[in-house]
């Protein structure tokens, strides 16, 4: 299998944002790129909006004029779908709507050549169900872009269940040489990302539900402890409610309405009431100019103990060991049972998906309070602690000051099963493990997709596969048994990975 040549005509259908700017990727790889769309209008829109982001481009010193001039030039506007007779590859950007789709691949069939290869952009229609009533279904793909086309780096490369094989390898080949990050993943519910990244959201608004927390500290946590980008609440904003939600209600849908995609009330309020998020002005977050960002809670300094004991290994918190050495902090190392810290009688424990509160309870230890994950514990400028019900002021001035010692912004949250990284980073590794196991991709498409697609700083399965499976398993049973649901069921795959002290990045 190769790429499709140089000389190849591309023809895009769908002069949006996102037609436009797959028309100028293929333009920006040497092809002459064919747009068409419905509305004449909206293909000169289409070219515009393509020439206004290059000349940014040449202004910054990133293109030069000639380049800008040559590329846009092999974008060229076409009126009718005759026209696109002679194109190797035709990419369908139009509405999300099946009939529409059906309707415009039979009528191509007719125009295009046998060879010609047919793709999909959808983000969350079956690529079966469009080719279904197609007489050539084997040369109908999935290729999804991410917005905007020209700069996200991920293409979900999509096969039904008649999809050719050849035809799947040559989009993979294309969209690399394009310059994109390609996956190959089964038509199956959200794909890749749009399923995997539920729980990036659901959790997030779980605990808001719950009074954990509020969005501001949750969007830090996130950020500054988790390493992504943007804040779960922030994201949701700056998508828009309404899409959001509608992609969670898609997936929750197509699984039959399975409770681990169950769409969030409290998501459904905001979409009901208009408050889209960025392009409404509100949302979570109040965007009008009149408002006041909120800061996240954050805990007063307190004094550092001069003294702690380390009981076993602190896992993948031990580099925070090194941080409290360079704040004069004495450390003894003792031998027990591991990722726990002991202040006098104040125990500070590594959330492992039990609450602060029942953890305390199930070790007769009052003065309990857990941390939670964080990507890099040496350089990350946030942490999360919950501090059991039963627990004293005096214990959780312990653990806040230890933290404030070793260089973080403590943020005390109510106390919740997994905290908040632990959780979430938790169920996206259950989820794409779930990936996995039902054949959906492999596990480096899934850690692939999520970071080149949604821009995570780890992919969910190697970030499992850092902190331990097993532990990635006991926070998850941990948590099935606090809320007593379905949606917290481990993944058979990361059982099975566990059983046999394996990795994701190794066979069972």
């Amino acid at each position: 299998m190769a790429a499709l040549e140089r000389g190849a005509t591309i023809a895009v259908i769908g002069a949006g944002s996102m037609g436009a700017g797959i028309a100028q990727v293929a333009a920006a790889a040497g092809h002459d790129a064919l747009l068409y769309d419905t509305n004449p209008e909206a293909v000169i829109r289409g070219i515009e909006t393509v020439g206004r982001g290059l000349d940014r481009l040449v202004q910054r010193g990133k293109m030069s004029r000639q380049a800008h001039n040559e590329l846009l030039a092999r974008i060229k506007p076409v009126a009718t779908l005759e026209e696109l007779a002679d194109a190797r590859l035709v990419v369908e950007a139009i509405v999300e709507d099946l009939s529409a789709k059906e309707t415009l691949f039979t009528g191509l069939e007719k125009i295009c050549s046998q060879e010609t290869i047919l793709a999909s952009n959808t983000s969350s229609l079956s690529i079966t169900a469009i080719a279904a009533n197609l007489s050539r279904p084997g040369n109908l793909a999935g290729m999804h872009f991410f917005n905007p086309a020209p700069v996200m780096k991920l293409v979900e490369v999509v096969s039904g269940v008649s999809t050719d094989r050849v035809v799947a390898e040559t989009l993979f080949d294309t969209a690399a040489a394009w310059g994109k990050q390609p996956v190959h993943t089964r038509s199956s519910p959200g794909f890749i990302v749009n399923r995997v990244a539920r729980p990036f959201y659901a959790e997030a608004l779980r605990l808001l539900e719950e009074g954990a927390a509020d969005c501001a500290t949750i969007d830090a946590i996130v950020r500054e402890s988790g390493g992504f980008r943007m804040g779960p609440f922030e994201l949701m904003d700056l998508i828009g409610h309404d899409v959001n939600y509608a992609v969670t209600c898609s997936v929750f849908n197509a699984f039959y309405q399975d409770k681990r995609f169950l769409p969030s009330l409290l998501q459904k309020e905001l979409v009901d009431g208009g408050l889209l998020g960025r392009k409404s002005g509100r949302g979570f977050h109040d965007y009008t100019e009149a408002s006041d960002k909120p800061l996240p809670k954050t805990a007063a300094r307190v004094a550092a103990p001069a003294v702690i004991e380390v009981i076993g290994s602190l896992g993948p918190a031990e580099p925070l060991l090194a941080n409290w050495q360079r704040a004069g902090i004495k450390i003894s190392r003792i031998e027990g049972e591991d990722n726990k810290v002991r202040i006098g009688s104040t125990l500070i424990a590594l959330s492992d998906g039990r609450s602060a509160t029942q953890r305390a309870a199930d070790n007769g230890e009052p003065d309990t309070l857990l941390f939670d994950l964080a990507l890099d514990y040496s350089g990350a400028g946030r942490i999360a602690l919950a501090a059991a019900d039963q627990a004293s002021t005096k214990a959780a001035e312990d653990a806040v000051g230890l933290f404030q010692a070793g260089g973080k912004t403590v943020s005390l949250i109510d106390d919740t099963p997994g905290l908040v990284v632990m959780r979430t980073v938790c169920m996206l590794a259950n989820e794409g493990a779930d990936a996995v196991l039902q054949q959906v991709c492999d596990a480096d498409a899934v850690d692939t997709a999520m970071q080149s697609g949604v821009n995570y700083p780890l992919g969910p399965l190697a970030w499992a596969d850092r902190i331990g499976p097993a532990l990635v398993l006991e926070v998850l049973i941990n948590l099935q048994r606090a809320y007593g649901i379905d949606r917290y069921r481990p993944s058979l795959l990361l059982s099975r990975k566990v059983a046999a002290g394996a990795s994701f990045y190794s066979k069972c």
